[in-house]
Order: structure tokens, then sequence, then C-alpha cells
């Protein structure tokens, strides 16, 4: 047979110098073959088949592991490797939606040994919008390109393999009126007059075109993520390098085939912010995952690890977070990474989404309930579940709703309301958006469409409001001569109830770093009013009232009984204008605005038809 690969002698190598290595076959929950099946073009499937199933412990290939990098040969060029893999994992690249195991097998990237050569410069200029370095794509892609191309030359540059020398490195352009040197192409472009004499422009793309070719996967994404050159991938079917953990939305476009055209569009759509931040999270995937075959091996085994310990598992923000983005356990120390909202643009970008955070006890089943319903708003960036209760553990991570977006548990270190204010307010400062979205289980029948309105129509508009949808009003009391808390139904409004609530995650910082008095710990002694605390701090640096979304005045909680619910007792009412009271004597001033405006939908209460307005069940109480 064929040598083996140098590719597959470091997967091996990296294997047997990791953690997870064993030499007893009795203790090991994964045998990995050690036949070198990376490119289907250098064995014969037949006869390696063959000696799978005589190995020792192949028992139809259950807990064996397959490497592959190149599968399927012509003309059909499967998408997975054409072996009798019975019950065995494929560690493999080219994946597609239908041979792609999902939780089973792991999708790998192609190893591109010239993404070590490209070296990132910073401040080299971006000619071009869209560069497309591909050699195996379709004709009828080519020419879609070459026209689009023409019409636009300023923003996109498609190079065309050479026809002589034939070399992976080199890339020509106008047929071949110019050669170019690949990889540095996408960062630092060498113009070759003839094959001996360099001229050196500072020349590149901000986005780098992956296409489907003869196979599914293409070495050309790693050499984008190398150069810090954002993918747009245009392979339908197509599963990404680790896909089952990866979130590729921050570092990709995907594109379908069929709108090829428009992908100049898709790339002007794309502001210069989010450029930035997917640029950098192209630098740090290769730098972490893709950057040699040792990081591709030791991420396989991570992966598969969390499988088999799932109750070890790294979470969304272990896989995806840049080291520099994780918050440190200080909290004074993040007012760098807080941006206070007084200073942000008019209009908040749509493009992070908003993360919910739901604060619940037990309540398993509306907890759930209210997962898979936050999942279907298309706003939504990840969920994160602040467990309140120490004496019951979370239920298992088998139980919870299998969902698209990232969802991440935190149990408190207490069993108390006093942990769990504190933690509400600062456990979830640790998130990427900008938007927070308070949530307790007891809005259960919060409606998902008030929610889709909120965000992309409210709160990017008023980034520094709390925005939400149960509303309360102070009132004062001339027979007792104090603030009176007040929710009964009326049009006036000065506070929003941060159980259903947008607010943005600077005010969660200033919360924990800069409430004045000693509100904090009133607080945390009574175990009530970090609503009213919150909207205080809020409308004293802003002078703005909060915004309620829609007419709905009460949410019903048909579940709920009034014993359940800590606002049916009625200390409790007293309790929260005795907070108000308190709260203005700290801060010297009521600052809390009164005001009678709402948030509806353009269409609102219009003679309009039921069925054409988007949200049409806004009326219903």
């Amino acid at each position: 047979g064929n040598k083996m690969s140098r590719e597959f002698y470091t997967i091996l190598d990296t294997i047997v110098k990791s953690r997870y290595y064993t030499p007893n076959p009795e203790e090991a929950c994964v045998f990995v073959v050690s036949m070198d099946t990376l490119n289907q073009n250098r064995f014969r499937t037949k006869e390696t088949s063959q000696a799978l199933s005589m190995l020792s412990y192949w028992n139809n290939g259950e807990n064996h592991l397959i490497f592959n990098m190149i599968p399927g040969v012509p003309p059909d060029y499967s998408t997975i490797v054409d072996l009798s893999l019975g019950n065995a994992l494929v560690a493999g690249a080219g994946f597609d939606s239908w041979t792609y195991r999902i939780g089973f097998d792991v999708s790998l990237p192609v190893f591109s040994p010239l993404a070590h050569l490209v070296q990132v410069n910073n401040h080299i200029k971006k000619k071009w919008l869209v560069m497309s370095s591909q050699l195996n794509i379709h004709p009828e892609y080519t020419a879609e390109l070459l026209q689009l191309e023409e019409d636009y030359p300023n923003e996109l540059l498609v190079l065309e393999p050479c026809e002589e020398p034939i070399n992976s490195t080199i890339r020509c352009h106008g047929g071949g009126k110019k050669t170019f040197h690949y990889p540095h192409v996408l960062q630092v472009v060498n113009v070759l007059t003839n094959y001996y004499t360099v001229r050196y422009f500072d020349q590149r793309a901000v986005f780098c075109l992956v296409l489907r070719g003869s196979r599914l996967g293409q070495p050309t994404l790693l050499d984008a993520l190398a150069a810090g050159c954002i993918p747009i991938v245009s392979a339908d079917t197509i599963v990404l390098p680790f896909a089952d953990v990866i979130d590729w939305k921050r570092a990709s476009i995907m594109l379908r085939e069929a709108h090829l055209a428009s992908i100049l569009n898709e790339a002007r759509s794309v502001p210069e912010e989010k450029r930035i931040k997917m640029r950098e999270q192209c630098l740090w995937l290769y730098s972490r995952y893709f950057s040699s075959m040792e990081a591709i091996t030791q991420a396989t085994l991570d992966i598969l690890n969390d499988r088999v310990y799932p109750q070890n598992a790294m979470v969304y923000e272990d896989w995806n977070n840049p080291p520099y983005l994780t918050l440190p356990q200080h909290y004074g120390t993040l007012s760098f990474l807080s941006q206070s909202p007084l200073f942000l643009e008019l209009t908040a970008p749509r493009w992070q989404g908003f993360t919910a955070v739901i604060l619940t006890y037990d309540r398993v089943d509306s907890l759930f309930g209210l997962i898979q319903k936050l999942v279907k708003v298309p706003s939504l960036s990840t969920v994160l579940v602040v467990w309140n209760n120490q004496r019951k553990s979370p239920p298992h991570a088998s139980l919870w709703p299998k969902v698209s977006k990232p969802l991440k548990v935190i149990q408190t270190k207490a069993n108390n309301y006093v942990l769990a204010t504190k933690n509400y307010f600062l456990e979830h400062i640790n998130v990427l958006t900008n938007s927070i979205l308070l949530l307790d289980t007891f809005y259960l029948r919060l409606f998902i469409y008030t929610i889709d309105i909120s965000f992309p129509k409210v709160w990017r508009e008023f980034p520094d409001r709390i925005v939400g949808f149960p509303s309360r009003v102070h009132v004062w009391d001339n027979t007792t001569n104090k603030w009176k808390y007040e929710s009964e139904w009326t049009n006036q409004i000065s506070m929003v109830l941060t159980g259903a609530a947008f607010h943005h995650k600077y005010w969660s910082y200033m919360y924990t770093t800069s409430m004045p008095g000693n509100i904090k710990e009133w607080v945390d002694e009574h175990m009530n009013c970090e609503d009213i605390a919150m909207n205080f701090l809020v409308a004293n640096i802003t002078n703005k009232a909060p915004i309620k979304v829609t007419p709905r005045k009460k949410f019903k909680c048909p579940e709920c009984t009034n014993t359940e619910m800590l606002s049916a007792d009625l200390n409790h009412m007293v309790e929260r204008s005795h907070c108000i009271d308190k709260f203005s004597a700290i801060y010297g001033r009521m600052p809390l605005e009164v005001v009678e405006f709402r948030a509806d939908p353009v269409l609102y209460r219009d003679t309009f038809p039921e069925k054409l307005k988007r949200f049409n069940n806004i009326g219903s109480l």
C-alpha cells in the first residue's frame, strides 16, 4: 500500500501525545483507526473495508473513529468516504446535510498547506470588496462571476488558474495578462510581470468567495480565514468545519448558489463595524482550530470528549469567544467592555441581536415552553438561564429542548432570592450582545410577536431606555405624604418591570458598580425592588422614562396560583411603596419620569385587513 501521509502521521502523533490517549484498549471509549484514509484517491476502498472488518475490536465499527479529508472519486464525488463504515464515527471534510450525522460525526476542514504562508498586515488598504481565487470553480459560476467583474471592476476580483505552468501557488487575471502569487494575494499582493520579476502592491479584499468545486469541502476556506478575509460560502447543503460547536454566522456569510449574482449586494450590506468583528473572529478561529493538523486533531478530540462527558462539556462561549472577549472575574475592570448607551449611534445595530436572560427557580415545564417560544424570534442571539435553586440541580443536558440558538445555564451558589437578584443583574453581563431581554418564567404567556416588535422596532431606536411590557407608575399620596407604588391600569407609566424588559448591558454594569448609597443592600435584605432600583438608576442618568410596548397591561398565567406569586401578597405592595420612598431619599430627588406614551405597530387599529398585518394580535389582552 501507499506510505502514510505526513498529515495522517501528525494526527496519530497528536492523539498519542494528548491527555485523551490510553494504550490500554480496555480503558478506551473510542478506537482510532490507524490506516491512512485521509485521501480516498490514495487507497482502494474494497480492500480497505476488508481490512477494517478484520480489526480486533471493530465490532461493525462501533466506537471507532475514521479520519478523512478528501472523500469520493470521479465522477460522483461522494460527500463521505466510500468505505463499509458500519457504526463507525467519521471525522471528515466535505460533508453535506444528507450524509452528516449530527452529534455523531465530526465535520473537518480540508487542510490547506498554503494557509500558513499568509502574513496578516492590518495596515494594508483593501482595494476590492470581494475576491474569488478558487481554482476548481464550475464554468457556469466562473462565467457569472466574470460578468459581475466586468460590471463592477473596482469591487470584484476574479482570479483563474493559469494555463502554463500549472501551479497551485499562481493565479492569473484578465486572460493571463496579470499573474498573482497565491495565497499572498489574499493579503499582500505580489503582481508578477513575468515569473522572475516581482512588484508589490498593497491590495487586498474584504470578502473571499468559497464555492463548491468537484467536492464540497475546499481548502480555500482556511486560506481566507488565515488572511482575515471574511468567507462568503456559496455551497448549498455544506456542513462547515466543527459546525456542532462553532458559530459560523460570526465569521462568514452563507449565500445560496442560486443567488450568486447578489454577492456584491450581500457584501455591501455588512456594516463596517461588523466587518471588523467578523475579521477578528476569522483570524481567531484559524489560530485556534485550523492553523495546523495538530490544532484540527485537538479540536476533534475535544468535541468527542464533550459528547462522552456532557456534564463537563465546554459551553458556547468556550468554543466561540476569543480570550480577550472573556470577561474577568472582577466587574470593576469591565468599564472598557461596557460602552455607555448614552454615546451609541442613534439606532443600535440589528445584526447583534439580543440575549435572553431567564430567571427561574423550578417551573421546568414553563421554562422549556418559554425557551421554545423564544428561539422562534429571528433576532434572538443567545439564551442564558439563571437557575436559582441550590437544593435542586437543573435538568440534565439531555432533557433540555433541542434548539437552534446557543443555550447556557448558570446555577446560583445559594438558595435564596437575594443572590438570585445579584445574579440576575451580574452574571448575564458576560454576554456579547448589547441588548439583554430579562425574563421571568411567569411571563410564559408573553407573545413572541411582542418581543419581535420590541427589539428590532423599539429598543434599537431607544437603546438608552428600558423597553418592556408590564408597566407601573408612582404617585404621591397626600394622606401619608409619601410616594406610592401603583399597579392599577392607567395611561401613565414611570417604570417597566424587568421581569419582561430589554435594557442595554451597560445598565447591568452600572447596577453592579455604581448604585448609590445602600440600595443594593436594601434590595438584598428585603428580597424585593430590584426592578425599581434599575428603573431609578436608568432614569437618574438619562432623565428619561422607560418605554412600554403594546397595549397589553397584564399578562395572564393560568398555571400560576396567587400563593405562588410574590406579587400576590398585599404586603408586597406596601414594601414596594416603601422602596420608592427609600430610593428617592437616597437619590435626593425623584428621578422617575411619568409619561403617557406607548409604542405600537404602525398599522395597529388601522382599517387594514388583519391577515395582512404583521402583528395582527397586538390588541388582544
